[in-house]
C-alpha cells in the first residue's frame, strides 16, 4: 500500500465530481474510501472507474448478515480488487470467519467496532453495557480470533487495541484537523497525527478535505502534520 497512510473519503453523488477531486488530491493522499453511499449511487461501475486514479480502493461497506450472506457478498466484489473492505464485529465470528475465506487473496478485511457516531449513552440504548473503548476492545478481540487483519476504532481506542494486537491493522475515522470547526456527526474524533501516532494504520479523511474551500491545500496541510 502507498506510504501514505491517509484515505480519502469520496461520498459525492456525482460519480466525475468524485473522480476529479481523487485525481487533484492523489499525489498527497495513500488511497480512495468508497462507502455505502457511493457504492449504492454508483455500483460496481463507479469503482471501476474510481480504479483509473490509480490508488487503492478502501471499500467501506460494513457487510452485516448471516454468515453464507457476507461470504457470497466478498466473492461478488473480487472483480473490484479492493484493498480494504470492512465488515461489522457485531456479525460474530462465524461470519468474520466466512468473509475472510471468501475474500481477494490482496485485500484486507477489517471489522467495525464502535461507530464514531456513537457514545456511551448510545450504546446503552441498543442494550449493550459499558463504554466504547470497553466495547470496542471485546470486538477487536473477537476480530482477531476470528483470523481478519484489523479493526476500525476511533483514536480514542486504538493505542489500545494496538497493545493487545501488535500487528493489526488498524482503520481510524472521524479524525478532523487541528484547525477543524465542526465535527458534524462524529462524537469521538481525534487529529490525525494524533491517530497516528496512537499505532492506527490507515487515517480516513472525508469533509476537511472534501468539502474544503481548497481541497488540494487542505490535503497537503494534514499530509504536512504526518
Amino acid at each position: 500500500m502507498n506510504h501514505n497512510p491517509v484515505y480519502l473519503a469520496l461520498d459525492l453523488p456525482r460519480l466525475d465530481a468524485a473522480e476529479a477531486l481523487a485525481r487533484k488530491v492523489a499525489g498527497h493522499i495513500g488511497g480512495i474510501k468508497l462507502g455505502l453511499e457511493f457504492f449504492c449511487a454508483h455500483g460496481h461501475h463507479g469503482v471501476l472507474e474510481m480504479h483509473k486514479v490509480g490508488l487503492p480502493i478502501f471499500l467501506d461497506l460494513k457487510l452485516h448478515d448471516i454468515p453464507n450472506t457476507v461470504a457470497s457478498a466478498m466473492q461478488a466484489i473480487h472483480v473490484l480488487e479492493p484493498a480494504i473492505v470492512t465488515v461489522h464485529a457485531a456479525g460474530g465470528r462465524a461470519m468474520m470467519e466466512d468473509a475472510k475465506a471468501a475474500a481477494g487473496e490482496r485485500c484486507k478485511v477489517v471489522a467495525v467496532t464502535v461507530l464514531t457516531s456513537l457514545d456511551e449513552s448510545d450504546l446503552a440504548a441498543t442494550g449493550v453495557g459499558g463504554n466504547p473503548h470497553d466495547q470496542a476492545l471485546r470486538l477487536a478481540d473477537l476480530a482477531h480470533s476470528a483470523g481478519l487483519d484489523g479493526i476500525v476504532c476511533s483514536g480514542h481506542e486504538v493505542a489500545g487495541v494496538r497493545k493487545q494486537w501488535k500487528d493489526g491493522f488498524f482503520v481510524v475515522p472521524g479524525l478532523r484537523p487541528s484547525n477543524g470547526k465542526a465535527s458534524g456527526d462524529q462524537k469521538r474524533t481525534v487529529t490525525p497525527r494524533e491517530a497516528r501516532d496512537a499505532g492506527a494504520s490507515v487515517l480516513v479523511v472525508g469533509r476537511p478535505i472534501s468539502r474544503a474551500e481548497d481541497p488540494l491545500a487542505a490535503a497537503i496541510a494534514i499530509e504536512a502534520t504526518l
